[in-house]
C-alpha cells in the first residue's frame, strides 16, 4: 500500500502558483490573491479550498444621483483545485457623466465555473437604480433602487422626491442602501458589506456607494467595505469605491456643477487552502 501524504492525491504533493501567494506554515493556510485576472496552476489535486469572489462595484449616478451598488460577494467552501483554473477580476463601473447618465454596472468576477455579478449603477436624475450583485440607488425624483442578486448582495435605496432630493444609497453585500426621507439633508448611506477572514484577518468587502444630494449638506456616506462617498451640490466629498473591495461609487450631487459621479471599485478573487 502506498502511504497517503497530507495534501496529496496518488502521492503527488499538491502545490499551486498564481496571483500573490502567501504561504503560512502548517497548521496555517496558503493564500493566493488575484487583484487582476490570471491562472491558478496546480500540481496534484486538493479538495479543501475556500474561495472568495468579489465583483466590481457599480458607478454612481450623474446629476443628482444614487450611489453605486457594491459588486456581488460570494464565498464557496470545499472547492477542488486541480489543473489550470482561471480567475477573472471585474473592474468597477464608470460614474454617470451628466444629469442624464446613470452609473455603469460593474464587471463580473469569476473563478473556474462560478461567476459573481457586478454592482448596479446608481440612477441619474429621474432614473431608477440598476440591478446587479447589489443594486444601485435611485436618482433624484420618485425613483426606486435596483435589485440585488440573491446570495451576493442587497437592493439599492429609493429617492423620495422633494426638498433637497436626497438620493438612494447603493446596496451592500449584507444590507440594503438607505432610502432617506424627503426632509433629510444628506444623501442615502450605502449598505454595509460583509466581513471575511479568508486572508487570516477580518476584511469587509462589498460596501454600497453613498448617494448625492442637491444641497450644501453632506452627500451620503459609503457603506463599510469600500463604498464611495456621495457628493453635495458642489460635489464636495465625492469619492470612488475602493479597489480590491468591490465598493460602489458615490453618486454625484450637483445639477449646477457638472462633475462625473464616482467610479466603482475593482473586485478580487482570493483562494485559501490548508498548507500541505
Amino acid at each position: 500500500m502506498i502511504p497517503t501524504l497530507k495534501g496529496t492525491v496518488n502521492s503527488i504533493p499538491f502545490s499551486a502558483t498564481g496571483g500573490a501567494k502567501v504561504v503560512n506554515p502548517p497548521p496555517g493556510n496558503t493564500i493566493h490573491t488575484f487583484t487582476t485576472g490570471g491562472n491558478l496552476v496546480c500540481t496534484g489535486s486538493l479538495s479543501t479550498a475556500t474561495v472568495l469572489i468579489v465583483a466590481g462595484g457599480g458607478g454612481g449616478g450623474g446629476g443628482t444621483g444614487g450611489g453605486g451598488g457594491a459588486g456581488g460577494v460570494q464565498t464557496i467552501s470545499s472547492v477542488t483545485l486541480t489543473g489550470t483554473m482561471t480567475a477573472v477580476v471585474g473592474a468597477g463601473g464608470n460614474g454617470g457623466a451628466n444629469t442624464s447618465t446613470s452609473g455603469s454596472i460593474g464587471n463580473n468576477s469569476s473563478f473556474a465555473v462560478t461567476t459573481v455579478t457586478g454592482g448596479g449603477g446608481g440612477g441619474c436624475n429621474s432614473a431608477n437604480g440598476g440591478a446587479g450583485g447589489s443594486g444601485g440607488g435611485g436618482g433624484a425624483g420618485a425613483t426606486t433602487g435596483g435589485a440585488g442578486t440573491g446570495g451576493q448582495g442587497s437592493n439599492g435605496g429609493a429617492c423620495n422626491p422633494g426638498g433637497s432630493f436626497p438620493c438612494g444609497g447603493g446596496g451592500g453585500a449584507s444590507a440594503v442602501g438607505e432610502s432617506p426621507a424627503t426632509n433629510t439633508q444628506a444623501g442615502g448611506t450605502g449598505g454595509a458589506g460583509v466581513s471575511s477572514s479568508i486572508t487570516g484577518s477580518p476584511v469587509t468587502y462589498g460596501g454600497g456607494g453613498g448617494a448625492g444630494v442637491l444641497s450644501t449638506f453632506n452627500g451620503g456616506t459609503g457603506g463599510a467595505g469600500g463604498g464611495g462617498h456621495g457628493g453635495d451640490v458642489a460635489n464636495l466629498g465625492l469619492t470612488a469605491g475602493t479597489d480590491g473591495l468591490g465598493g460602489g461609487g458615490g453618486g454625484s450631487g450637483g445639477n449646477s456643477v457638472v462633475v462625473p459621479a464616482a467610479k466603482g471599485g475593482t473586485g478580487v478573487v482570493i483562494i485559501s487552502y490548508p498548507t500541505p
